[in-house]
């Protein structure tokens, strides 16, 4: 593996004064936050803006990148936008959030964008060319995080199984699946592809994976493997890539078939869960919620009996992980919320009953 130079060096600012930006993006629960907090804590003494799109009602990657107070980003340099898809809402809140980071007396050296699950990156790379801000920062890469056992088992592959396992979801579902659309639109964007969770594959998956997304893929990109999204900053920044200028070379299936993207495929709701006696008390539960009614994603807070410190719960299908980030704080309480996404129709008074 080549690592690549850091061209911004000790400031930032590439040649032209731009101020460097990498846009992270993958669906949902490939292991972005983790990737962005591993980058965080190694950023080498690099100042860094962080800004995170989520999806779903409550904040819960800005909150566990902030619950680990890493030394270099402080809060107020963690921005996040919560009112819909950052690719959607590229006018009303990027290019705003975007223009006072720069307007900053200390700007950042570095801006990283996590995009939510669900986002297009291609319109966001083409917010870049505003007037606003183009001659003031660039894409210096965008980077497709992987989930690689989800990948290895075909789950975005457009085939009979991965396309009958949506159907039961939604009967309305005869051909291509829209999140099969998504993970191509998201890696033929990319400069750059992770494919994570490399412990949880065997030889075999890692190639099938890796087949796969080869298969898919209509231009260069080069393509690593990772653990708990832990790749080195300088493979990460320094791309160099400019992508703002290369558009063209990125192509996307609704620009292809003359498609406007929305989110209609997809909903999400919250859910508030009491303290619990103990973590496995809740997990016991969710498993086969999550079966049942076939949700794709949870993640959220919670409280533990007898502990002071807050759980962070995240799952990606039934694999779910959960561990203790920081002190609750009084104004939390003794409750928990957790954000449930999944396909539209979501039997949300079942699921809710179910976990209450």
């Amino acid at each position: 593996m080549t690592v690549a130079s850091n061209a911004a060096g000790a400031t930032g600012k590439i040649p032209g004064g731009k101020i460097p930006a990498t846009i992270v993006t993958g669906f949902l629960g490939a292991g972005k936050t983790s990737l962005i907090q591993h980058l965080l804590k190694n950023a080498g003494g690099k100042r860094l803006a962080l800004i995170i799109n989520e999806f779903g009602e409550l904040g819960v990657d800005g909150e566990i990148v902030k619950g680990c107070k890493i030394e270099g980003c402080p809060d107020e340099n963690i921005v996040e936008l919560a009112n819909g898809c950052i690719c959607c809402t590229v006018a009303d809140d990027f290019l705003p959030t975007m223009k006072a980071l720069l307007d900053r007396a200390n700007p950042p050296d570095h801006i990283v964008i996590e995009t939510s699950g669900l986002a297009l990156p291609k319109p966001l790379v083409k917010a870049f060319n505003w007037p606003e801000i183009r001659t003031r920062v660039t894409v210096d890469g965008v980077v497709a995080v992987v989930d690689g056992p989800a990948v290895a088992a075909g789950r975005f592959a457009d085939n009979p199984d991965a396309v009958d396992a949506l159907r039961k979801s939604d009967d309305g579902l005869d051909h291509e699946s829209p999140l099969a659309e998504l993970f191509e639109d998201q890696i033929n964007c990319a400069d750059l592809i992770i494919v994570n969770k490399a412990d949880q594959m065997t030889g075999g998956e890692h190639e099938a994976a890796q087949a796969h997304i080869i298969k898919e893929l209509q231009r260069p990109a080069k393509m690593i493997t990772a653990r708990f999204g832990e790749v080195d900053p300088r493979v990460l920044l320094g791309l160099d890539a400019a992508a703002e200028a290369d558009l063209s070379a990125r192509p996307s299936h609704h620009e292809l078939e003359g498609e406007d993207h929305n989110h209609d495929d997809f909903e999400s709701f919250q859910v508030e869960i009491g303290e619990l006696a103990e973590p496995q008390q809740l997990l016991a539960k969710l498993v086969p919620a999550i079966e049942a009614h076939d949700i794709l994603r949870v993640k959220g807070f919670l409280a533990v009996a007898g502990k002071d410190m807050r759980l962070v719960l995240q799952g990606v299908g039934n694999r779910l992980q959960h561990y203790y980030d920081r002190p609750l704080e009084a104004h939390e309480g003794r409750k928990g919320r957790i954000v449930v996404i999944g396909l539209k129709g979501l039997d949300r008074a079942a699921i809710t009953a179910a976990l209450a």
